[in-house]
């Protein structure tokens, strides 16, 4: 399984195409045919791989793939620094964009409203 997940390289294949298309779904990823095609998931496997596989060795398949869930899900996703996110993590892009808007939005003095009469 380890191995067939990390030799897959077909991304973009026509099957996959029409799948997205019998669904109503564009493709986010380049066009099939060019030099762009596989581009970002070959870079995603690449740095996978420099950075988790060849460093690591797993006594079992079952933790070899949770090794490779944890880094895709808890480490590449989240807190890898993004030069496109002013060379933050998206956690902290996520948390500084957030702390910006709330923080304009909310008044200095919390005054509470009147009760009104009884």
């Amino acid at each position: 399984m380890l191995r067939r997940l990390l030799e897959l390289k077909n991304y973009t294949s026509f099957r996959f195409a029409e799948r997205l298309q019998d669904n109503g779904i564009l493709p986010s990823m380049g066009s099939v045919g060019d030099s762009y095609d596989n581009a970002l998931m070959e870079n995603f496997w690449s740095t996978l791989k420099i950075e988790l596989v060849y460093r690591t060795s797993w006594r079992t398949r079952d933790e070899a793939e949770n090794a490779i869930f944890a880094y895709i899900d808890g480490w590449y996703n989240t807190r890898r620094i993004q030069k496109e996110l002013d060379d933050l993590s998206p956690d902290e892009y996520e948390t500084a964009w957030h702390h910006q808007h709330t923080s304009q939005t909310e008044p200095d003095s919390v005054t509470p409203a009147p009760t009104g009469s009884r």
